[in-house]
């Protein structure tokens, strides 16, 4: 005779436990859920109802209306959801998120933002549709609480009347339309200022950037329309751009005031960064930048005819305090067997010293003839040099044979420091292969 079967002893919740959570505890859990989902939190029970109706951050995303069966029109239903959040919502927002940038047009929202700034706005995030730019409302500007602004794909013109966001601490714009006059007018009415990200095509109109507490700026365009004008804080500072006339960068305009500067990135394409026929890249800056302690030059060709190439050691030999250099080497066809590059060392580098630098990061190499003066170079003139990190994933391609000889190759550099290693990595694996 079989053993009767044990019975499956499982613990519930008590049937009220929901109902019974105090309204802190159910607050936390809805901010944790998304907003659609918090919505539907209504139905547990009574004392759930309308919860939602009181969240401080709200995100508001194609996840609100996406649905296999819906037909309605995507811009009309995000306009009714806009309207119930209107009718029922109670008490402050302190964090909105709006990201619409697929839809077709974008939805009517100058009644919801005049909204979130009777309700204690602090951060706000607009990503509009980038088909067709939507002119803000000017009550973006009575927002006074804001101490983050995040804006994509907009229009946007102040009222003469504006006097600033005095709270506000990071200010982010992405494609959107502003006059320079008006961009300037916006950073310098903000004293507490302290991260500025701008990507625009547009502006083409010097931009004097006046934040005297500023510590980060990411900036992508037209490199030679920006002027660091007022930023003695400021510490990292991320350049991109394109489509760039060599003669018309001036680092001593972008780099005045930047006393304080120690991370710099700086990257555009070779492509479109040219010059006249006969035109030379300064060979430095007339001024030292001695803060500046790490450097970043991803996407780099090492080519004579590289204005990028050229105006990156001009930054270099202004920087005598380079404590970390990273570089990340693009390859073009036959560039390997141009003879011009044989003169590229001595030519644009013999002046050239890194007393303090301490660690290298080389980026995509592949063992042609200048990445080994490159690296020769480095060794030659690093007497604090530690350690040089040379990513090794393409290398790797190669039969064994080149392999062993570009190894072997790198191994008979002379080295100025002693302690100066040479180690080998996949960056795609992010562990370290070989030294020598």
């Amino acid at each position: 005779m079989m053993p009767p079967k044990r019975r499956k002893h499982c613990r519930s919740l008590p049937h009220d436990v929901l109902s019974n959570l105090p309204d802190n505890v159910i607050d936390v859990i809805l901010m944790h859920l998304p907003c659609k989902d918090a919505v539907r939190t209504s139905v547990l029970s009574k004392n759930w109802r309308y919860q939602w109706c009181r969240l401080t951050e709200l995100t508001l995303d194609y996840e609100l209306w996406k649905t296999k069966k819906d037909l309605l029109n995507p811009t009309v239903k995000f306009s009714k959801i806009i309207y119930q959040l209107l009718t029922l919502h109670e008490g402050p927002i302190t964090k909105f998120t709006l990201n619409v940038v697929l839809l077709k047009s974008c939805p009517e929202i100058d009644n919801f933002i005049c909204f979130l700034s009777r309700n204690d706005i602090q951060h706000l995030v607009l990503h509009l549709p980038f088909r067709k730019l939507y002119k803000l409302s000017s009550s973006l500007f009575t927002c006074s609480q804001l101490r983050h602004l995040n804006l994509h794909y907009c229009f946007i013109d102040h009222p003469s009347a504006f006097q600033g966001f005095d709270k506000l601490i990071s200010l982010e714009l992405c494609e959107v339309t502003i006059s320079s006059e008006l961009l300037e007018s916006l950073i310098s009415h903000c004293p507490l200022l302290e991260q500025l990200v701008l990507d625009t095509t547009a502006n083409s109109d010097t931009i004097e950037v006046n934040a005297p507490m500023l510590r980060s700026f990411d900036f992508t365009g037209n490199i030679s329309s920006i002027c660091l004008k007022n930023v003695p804080r400021l510490l990292k500072v991320s350049l991109q751009g394109d489509y760039i006339k060599a003669e018309e960068l001036d680092f001593a305009k972008v780099f005045e005031s930047c006393s304080a500067l120690e991370h710099l990135l700086f990257n555009f394409s070779d492509s479109g960064f040219f010059a006249e026929e006969g035109y030379e890249a300064p060979t430095r800056l007339t001024f030292n930048l001695s803060s500046v302690k790490r450097f970043y030059l991803p996407d780099i060709t090492l080519t004579e005819s590289s204005y990028k190439l050229s105006y990156a050691l001009c930054l270099i030999r202004s920087f005598p305090y380079l404590e970390y250099l990273e570089i990340k080497v693009r390859i073009e066809d036959d560039e390997d067997d141009d003879p011009i590059l044989e003169s590229l060392k001595l030519e644009h580098t013999s002046d050239m010293t890194f007393n303090h630098l301490s660690e290298v990061k080389l980026g995509c190499f592949a063992g042609t003839t200048p990445e080994l003066q490159l690296i020769k170079l480095l060794l030659a003139e690093s007497p604090l040099l530690e350690r040089m990190l040379i990513d090794r994933r393409f290398i790797d391609h190669e039969n064994l044979d080149t392999r062993l000889q570009f190894f072997a190759e790198v191994s008979k550099f002379s080295r100025a420091s002693t302690k100066a290693q040479v180690v080998y990595i996949d960056s795609t694996r992010s562990r370290s292969l070989a030294r020598s």
